[in-house]
């Protein structure tokens, strides 16, 4: 835990069919850990500030620097407590960048275990950043160039069998400005908009260092693929390289067994002396590896993520020589630009991609083993199938090996962004790329290599990196260039918009195409608990908003995020926050609106264009306010539980723009039997029965199903009707022929792309949408806008998509007197002519509702077991929700037990809004503490939070988390609505 294509051609489908693996570095059972410990101690000083040889058995190490390992310089001087904690207030902004930002050396003592007698003795490294030189008792072994390298360094000759030997790392920071004249390395380490500079750009070594042994004969990266003739059968196929690491021929034998099947297979080998010999089988030679009913690995949502176990050894003389476990799952991919979209398909079955973007998996690198567990479940718990491993920054094995495990497919890049600039040394990028792939190519969850970040290669590295995948993957996955552009629909935008914005047409993103389509990036500032806020803010900064929650960004730091908009969603929305523990209260309300409404928003497209959506971003990397669906704590937000909502596999929603409820069916299968039913309850709790709906239906795989549309101001009521209405130009057509109520007659202007038309309402009223009827002369590109005095004109709208006919288009409500349609592009050659032109009024209260009142949706089957449910609220004045602060206080009842298992400590809750309050209960938080300290416990998996019970309703709530979180202390769980905050 974390302490304190371009596409040769518009249709072209790719069928790639592959196998995947892991292999694990420990697979042999006397593999030695140099990770830092007690008994393994490493140190760590400037380069600089060395002046006598490292290596030399002499040194006195007193003055030298504990060392984390695997870790970077910086955490090392962080842990020993030279430099304040990083993660509070400013206190990474004040640290002396030019004390990190150089070469450091790393020295630690080793011994050689008896049991490596009589074998050959490996060092080896998984990655250091940026550049290493490694020496063992003064001998330099090797320079690993490039933070994906591994360094297996044979030190038979060179170890001292008995006593200490030297070992000595000199690190070499990367060059500066790191995109893209340092790549490859940690780009983000120099401050982005959403984690600060990290002083010394997070170099150290980095990852994993161990010793190992074998015998003559080694084995290098095995590659296990298959063929699915069908998904009834797949034909494996094993290859690799094995090295004779002697000055003699040797005959040996490669023995594999594959569980389940107890499948087993042996085949001779011969390697000369000095050199590798390829080996491949395949089922030509040994028929039993050709599968019959594999069982296949899907994404989460769609099946099993199957996963198969691979025992290799390599014998000399009936004697071990080398040996490794492999996972592997068999699966299929296929791809298709169909309509200018990516779409991706699974062993036949089309996939809508619902996932998150990493920047980091923690801007230190402080996030290794077991914590990837952590937090690759919490995006299956949020129903997500991809992560996008953003400019390839997340480099452990245990990230992939989760994702193998939790079936979230990955989205994996190289390390270029945008900038049109090339490494200063692309023979050792193209290395890198070529070793990344190499190391990961075998993860059934990688779905898709991507080469740059919202830009494209310089040459020559686009094709360099095309044939990298198409020679070391074989092509078994799609080749992306750019991150947002080609079958893309762009990235962005970063900040919280009305839900209703992700429903129209269309979300902007920048490049890529028009449309939903696949988004690799669309996000929302994500504002914290206040139990979160305080660990890093200090007491006197934390209210009202200043300079100190900018150093967190949330301010002109992270101006994509919109931290101006978000306060105002807030304020306009839930009332002026009182106080920090009010704003992070009422903050979460817009999380889980805005983190739900974008990812409903796309799957109420599915089926038209849209074929995926992920986040930006979906965990954290550094305390901040920003992009993120839980927190850096683990404490889970609001946005986690909109997002977890929208992305159930089956699951109901609301369109906030045409009032239509779907049924979204994302799994493989068909559902039948299903019973939708919206209900409609005011702020008392009481349902309005009159809006209450039901039908049944079937819901088919890979579809956004419509089944009734609710029936809130059913009719637009027209303000434009008989006002003044005027215009640039008229030549032949009065302006007030476009509001005379007759569809008969028209206006028509110049022949000029310039040209408007505007109607005075006679007074501010509040409007959110017009309505335009046009002739065959219409507006191909053309703005509305308005204005309270007919001088000073606001954008609210702008389309490059007009078309002859009706067309209505909507827009957030927004006071004005005056409305009008300016012209950009004409659509014909002649100018622009309308038949009708209707304004719409905003903010008209539907009949018997409250100001606020809430949607109630339920999806059952027919057992009447409950499939999905999902809850609105809205607004008669649609922005407007302060009516929330008018709830009473509500006694809500409630039970939990609690179970112990497997380490795992199991808390069953049930809350409820009991029939005789006068009251919905909103926003129910549940939290969990422990009894002692009120030490909220993290982390820990929730089904679900921030719900809202109508009277008389229940809800159970299913929570674990490792028991030794408490270490023996009692906890305690607490579920406050937001009802019982408020201040009258």
């Amino acid at each position: 835990m974390l302490k304190t294509n371009s596409l040769p051609g518009k249709f072209l489908l790719f069928f790639l069919l592959n196998v995947f693996l892991t292999v694990s570095v420990f697979a042999q059972s006397d593999t030695i850990s140099l990770a830092s410990s007690k008994k393994q101690v490493w140190y760590v000083k400037a380069e600089a500030e060395v002046n006598k040889n490292p290596s030399d058995p002499s040194l006195i190490v007193q003055n030298w620097i504990p060392a984390v390992v695997p870790g970077t310089v910086f955490t090392s001087y962080v842990n020993a407590g030279i430099e304040k904690d990083p993660n509070f207030g400013d206190n990474i902004y004040k640290v002396d960048r030019a004390k990190y930002d150089r070469n450091f050396w790393y020295r630690t003592e080793i011994k050689i275990p008896a049991t490596y007698a009589q074998k050959r003795i490996w060092l080896n490294f998984i990655g250091v950043n940026r550049r290493a030189d490694v020496y063992l008792n003064g001998e330099l072994l090797g320079t690993m160039d490039g933070f994906m390298i591994r360094g297996k360094f044979d030190v038979t000759t060179i170890a001292k069998k008995e006593g200490k030997n030297i070992l000595t790392v000199l690190v070499y920071p990367p060059l500066q400005p790191l995109a893209n004249v340092g790549s490859p390395n940690y780009v983000s380490s120099a401050g982005w908009d959403w984690m600060p500079y990290v002083p010394g750009l997070n170099s150290g070594i980095t990852d994993k260092v161990y010793l190992s042994c074998s015998g003559d004969l080694t084995m290098q990266d095995p590659w296990i693929r298959a063929e699915l003739p069908t998904n009834a059968r797949a034909d494996l196929s094993i290859a690799l390289q094995v090295k004779n690491n002697t000055n003699q021929n040797i005959d040996g034998v490669l023995q594999g067994e594959i569980m389940p099947g107890n499948i087993k297979f042996s085949q001779k080998v011969h390697v000369n002396h000095g050199n590798l010999s390829d080996i491949k089988l395949t089922k030509r030679d040994f028929e039993q590896l050709m599968i019959n009913s594999p069982k296949l690995w899907w994404p989460n949502g769609y099946g099993d993520p199957n996963l198969y176990d691979l025992h290799l050894r390599l014998l000399i003389d009936n004697n071990v020589s080398d040996e490794q476990d492999i996972k592997f799952g068999i699966k299929r991919y296929s791809y298709d630009t169909i309509g200018h979209v990516l779409h991706l398909a699974i062993n036949g079955t089309p996939v809508f991609i619902k996932g998150g973007d990493w920047g980091m998996s923690e801007y230190m690198l402080r996030c290794h083993g077991a914590e990837y567990d952590t937090k690759i479940r919490l995006h299956k718990e949020m129903n997500f199938n991809m992560i996008r491993n953003w400019i390839g920054s997340t480099t452990d094995e245990e990230f992939y090996e989760a994702c193998d495990k939790y079936g979230i497919m990955i989205w994996d890049e190289f390390w270029l962004n945008s900038n049109p600039n090339l490494p200063a040394d692309i023979n050792a990028f193209n290395a890198n790329a070529v070793e990344k792939i190499k190391r990961f190519r075998n993860h059934p969850s990688i779905a898709i290599w991507c080469a740059d970040n919202e830009g494209w290669p310089e040459p020559p590295l686009n094709n360099w990196l095309r044939e990298d995948v198409r020679v070391f993957d074989a092509a078994d996955r799609f080749y992306q260039p750019n991150s947002h552009a080609e079958s893309l629909t762009g990235s962005g935008p970063w900040m919280a918009k009305d839900p209703r914005y992700y429903f129209t047409a269309y979300p902007t993103g920048l490049g890529g195409n028009k449309g939903w389509g696949l988004r690799t990036e669309l996000g929302t500032a994500v504002f914290v608990n206040f139990e979160s806020f305080k660990k890093f803010m200090p007491k006197d900064k934390q209210w009202p908003r200043n300079e100190m929650w900018n150093q967190h960004f949330f301010g002109p730091g992270a101006f994509n995020a919109g931290p101006d908009q978000y306060d105002q969603m807030i304020s306009q929305g839930y009332g002026a926050p009182k106080d920090i523990e009010d704003y992070c209260r009422k903050a979460q309300f817009v999380n889980v609106e805005s983190n739900k409404a974008m990812y409903e928003g796309w799957l109420d497209h599915m089926g038209e264009d849209a074929s995926g959506i992920m986040t930006w971003m979906s965990q954290s990397a550094y305390p901040s306010m920003v992009w993120q669906t839980y927190d850096y704590y683990y404490d889970l937000t609001g946005a986690y539980f909109g997002a977890k909502k929208a992305c159930e596999p089956v699951h109901i929603q609301w369109n906030p723009v045409s009032n239509a409820i779907k049924v979204v069916n994302t799994s493989r299968d068909d559902v039948s039997g299903l019973t939708a039913t919206a209900e409609v309850y005011n702020l008392d709790g009481r349902l309005v029965k009159q809006y209450s709906k039901s039908m049944q239906l079937t819901s088919p795989s890979n579809s956004a199903l419509e089944v009734f549309k609710m029936n809130f101001n059913a009719d637009q009521f027209d303000l434009a009707k008989g006002k003044n209405m005027f215009a640039s130009s008229a030549p032949d057509n009065d302006p007030a022929n476009a509001n005379d109520g007759n569809s008969g007659t028209r206006w028509a202007s110049k022949s000029n792309d310039d040209e408007w038309i505007a109607v005075d309402l006679g007074k501010e009223e509040v409007v959110n949408g017009v309505g335009l009827n046009w002739e065959d002369a219409y507006g191909k590109t053309f703005k509305i806008e308005v204005s309270s005095d007919n001088s000073h004109w606001h954008q609210v709208y702008q389309t490059d998509e007009g078309r002859v006919g009706w067309q209505k288009v909507g827009f957030p409500e927004v006071s004005a007197r005056y409305v009008r349609m300016h012209g950009i592009e004409r659509g014909s050659w002649w100018g622009y002519s309308l038949y009708d032109f209707e304004v719409y009024q905003g903010d008209v209260a539907s009949t018997g509702l409250s100001d606020v009142h809430f949607i109630k949706l339920k999806l059952t089957n027919e057992y009447g077991k409950l499939i999905s449910d999902n809850l609105y609220w809205r607004g008669n004045k649609r922005k407007d929700y302060t009516a929330l602060n008018t709830l009473k206080k509500v006694n809500l009842q409630l039970h939990y037990q609690t179970r112990k298992a497997d380490g795992h400590t199991y808390v069953i809750a049930d809350v409820t809004n009991p029939a005789s309050s006068q009251s919905a209960a909103f926003g129910i938080r549940l939290m969990l503490t422990k009894a002692s300290t009120g030490e909220q416990i993290l982390p820990a998996i929730m089904s679900d939070n921030y719900f809202s019970l109508m009277n008389g309703e229940n809800r159970k709530v299913e929570i674990s988390f490792d028991s030794d979180l408490v270490a023996g202390d009692n906890i305690k769980l607490t579920a406050e609505p937001y009802n019982n905050h408020i201040t009258k």
